[in-house]
């Protein structure tokens, strides 16, 4: 049985969708910008570190490399919103190639070692998407700042 593995898969598929549609929506300009007298980040930062939380524990799941993807998700780099979508693109192929290595819901009970120490794969993924969430949710936020004072 799949159900709870592919729960996962659609829950963390829509974040991809929501994130996609959001950054296609945007222009370049409002992509970093910041509400006047707001200290908040950026939508576009807050886009680029919800999938980097994705990037981070599934390269960690599936190739041990727990590094954190900040460094090569700088909005310098990444400075339109077609370069964000090429990278959400990547994360979701990554995302992809994990979620296939899961082949019935009792794989989501094996423990795994993470930088923090051993815990369960299930519990690893749940922490993941509500922090991918968040930062998502934040992204949305700093956006509304935006539409208030343009």
């Amino acid at each position: 049985m799949r159900q709870l593995i592919d729960s996962l898969d659609r829950q963390f598929a829509e974040i991809q969708r929501t994130s996609s549609d959001f950054i296609s929506a945007l222009s370049t300009e409002l992509l970093y910008a910041r509400a006047v007298g707001g200290s908040d980040d950026s939508c576009g930062e807050q886009i680029l570190r919800s999938a980097a939380v994705i990037e981070q524990s599934f390269g960690g799941l599936t190739a041990n490399l727990w590094d954190d993807p900040w460094e090569w998700t700088l909005p310098e780099t990444l400075d339109s919103p077609a370069r964000v979508l090429e990278y959400l693109g990547e994360v979701e192929d990554l995302r992809h190639r994990a979620f296939r290595a899961f082949v019935e819901d009792s794989d989501l009970s094996k423990e795994i070692m993470t930088p923090g120490g051993r815990t369960g794969i299930l519990p690893f993924l749940l922490d993941t998407l509500n922090r991918a969430r968040h930062h998502q949710q934040r992204a949305f936020k700093a956006f509304a700042g935006l539409t208030t004072d343009h």
